[in-house]
């Protein structure tokens, strides 16, 4: 009988064991989010201009600061949500919070920086930074050099799940490729910060919120559902960007 409980324990005790390591590998690769501060309020926010070709269709707000609207190329029509400029007057689906817009703009500094100082990554130089066709654990995930993204990749995890993607070179993903999002995972937990320019090729289908130290281009037809956020110019060709 004493063998019995003793082997029940035994077991118990690995059991327990198992399910420690296994909580605690998971905790492993659970990160933080980015705190966006204001600049969560945005689809699309810019320091220097964004252009525009007719038509696109934004859901969520948008912000140029400190350029003025003469410097915006987007129409009331094509956005769900409303236009913040410095520019004194404009039309109704203008605001011009300044004060707002400088504490936006402020944020998504800070956001950068936080997401380009956070340590101890998970994988660095993954795939030396061609990471088309590859499936993506959560994580933080860094690269020295360029990233091209030449097939679909895919970010499997659960909706705790937090991707934060350290490029110090540019990031390409090419024409009609797609970001996947599999497991539940959702795009208001995937940070890309750039350092370099920043293109969403052709037709192709972005996901997460991209913090751009220089420009930002989504070149024709292709789809966002995160945020874009530049410190210089976003470039828009009859796209579709949806907020988080």
């Amino acid at each position: 009988m004493q063998d019995i409980y003793s082997k029940k324990l035994k077991l118990t005790l690995v059991s327990l064991f198992l399910s420690a390591v296994t909580c605690s590998t998971y905790a492993e690769v659970i990160r933080d989010t980015i705190n966006l501060g204001s600049a969560e309020k945005f689809a699309i926010l810019s320091q220097s201009g964004i252009t525009n070709v007719f038509a696109s269709e934004i859901v969520g707000d948008v912000g140029t600061s400190p350029i003025t609207g003469a410097a915006l190329l987007l129409t009331c029509g094509e956005v769900v949500g409303t236009i913040f400029t410095v520019d004194a007057a404009g039309p109704a689906c203008l605001d011009n919070n300044a004060s707002f817009l400088t504490d936006a703009v402020s944020d998504m500094g800070y956001a950068y920086v936080e997401a380009a100082g956070r340590t101890l990554p998970d994988s660095t130089e993954l795939s030396a930074g061609e990471i088309g066709g590859l499936t993506i654990a959560p994580g933080l995930h860094k690269w020295s050099s360029p990233v091209n993204v030449s097939n679909d990749i895919t970010l499997d995890g659960d909706h705790n799940a937090v991707w934060i993607f350290q490029i110090a070179g540019t990031l390409n993903l090419a024409t009609s490729k797609k970001v996947i999002l599999k497991g539940g995972a959702l795009a208001k937990n995937v940070y890309w910060q750039v350092a370099g320019a920043a293109t969403i090729g052709t037709y192709a289908h972005f996901q997460g919120t991209l913090l751009g130290k220089t420009m930002i281009a989504v070149n024709t037809g292709a789809t966002v559902d995160g945020r874009l956020l530049a410190q210089t110019a976003v470039t828009l060709q009859m796209n579709k960007i949806t907020a988080p």
